[in-house]
């Protein structure tokens, strides 16, 4: 748990043998000493005087809660508008592309949570999983008494990363459990969830989120996902139906066209390459899945976006 900075320094991602910079900078988290490089929790104040904005990005290796105290704004989410104003809670999971433009001196708090830490605090409820499934702009305006309890929260937090003291960091862990849990009632996600879903379930869905994410790309079967993850494909529809309420294909198919729209809106392929960059060998193909899914042609629903 370290003092950290941001680099934006553009990562590389690979296809085939080609290289090319992705679409959205991949923007990462370092610490200043590699000897603390085992943080797992960052807490910083925005003191910035000023509009203040950032270019679209994403973040690879963490997930981030900004939380507004006063002042207000748009973020720019995976290509849409989205206003807020404080106080309110800004929360990104990792790969989220976002960019924020902020009106004149907000005041702004930024909770930065290692991915890998994520995945820990995720298997204590299952809540949090559906918390962290995407992102959301969190309104405090209608609880003032939620607004000041998370701020405290905050603060206590940072002490705890700064601090020395014995037990430090399970005490930290404990404020960060107990912030998430805060942003899981404000946005009433303890009642959306509490469906009586089988936890197994749950976990099964979360092990296929991740395979997706891995291998979108590679056009494998579901009968292939349903063997690394050990379960017959019965059991997989089964249990995204339960825990996802979608089938496993209709999971697939969104993460495939959620990357083609950040390709359409952020990058410069054309809709031929976006097409094989996603695994499609026939363009014509692409297009007609990508109107079936989204209701307009690729090259029409860019030009909308971007206007």
């Amino acid at each position: 748990m370290a003092q950290s900075a941001i680099s934006s320094k553009p990562l590389r991602r690979t296809t085939g043998d080609a290289s090319r910079l992705a679409a959205v900078p991949k923007v990462r988290l370092y610490v200043e000493r590699p000897e603390e490089e085992n943080w797992f929790v960052h807490v910083g104040h925005v003191t910035e005087r000023g509009r203040w904005r950032t270019a679209p990005h994403a973040h690879p290796t963490y997930g981030q809660v900004i939380f507004v105290r006063s002042g207000r704004g748009v973020m720019n989410l995976e290509g849409s508008s989205v206003p807020f104003e404080g106080p309110c809670a800004l929360l990104l999971p990792t790969e989220c592309i976002h960019g924020l433009d902020y009106e004149l001196d907000v005041d702004r708090w930024v909770v930065t949570v290692d991915v890998s830490y994520l995945t820990q605090v995720n298997a204590k409820l299952h809540e949090f999983i559906v918390l962290w499934s995407a992102p959301r702009m969190i309104p405090l305006t209608q609880a003032t008494e939620a607004g000041h309890d998370l701020y405290a929260l905050i603060q206590r937090l940072k002490q705890e990363v700064e601090s020395s003291a014995v037990g430090h960091v399970p005490g930290a862990e404990a404020l960060l459990t107990m912030l998430l849990l805060t942003l899981v009632r404000e946005a009433h996600l303890d009642q959306a969830a509490n469906d009586g879903t089988p936890r197994h379930d749950v976990r099964l869905v979360e092990r296929f989120r991740k395979l997706i994410e891995e291998h979108y790309r590679s056009n494998l079967p579901l009968q292939e996902y349903a063997s690394i993850l050990a379960v017959s494909p019965v059991q997989l529809r089964a249990a995204c139906a339960s825990a996802a309420d979608m089938s496993p294909t209709k999971m697939i198919h969104a993460r495939i066209i959620t990357e083609a729209k950040r390709e359409l809106i952020f990058g410069d392929m054309s809709v031929e390459q976006v097409a094989f960059w996603l695994g499609f060998a026939d363009a014509a193909y692409f297009t007609r899945f990508f109107r079936r899914e989204v209701g307009q042609a690729p090259s029409q629903f860019r030009i909308e976006a971007r206007r």
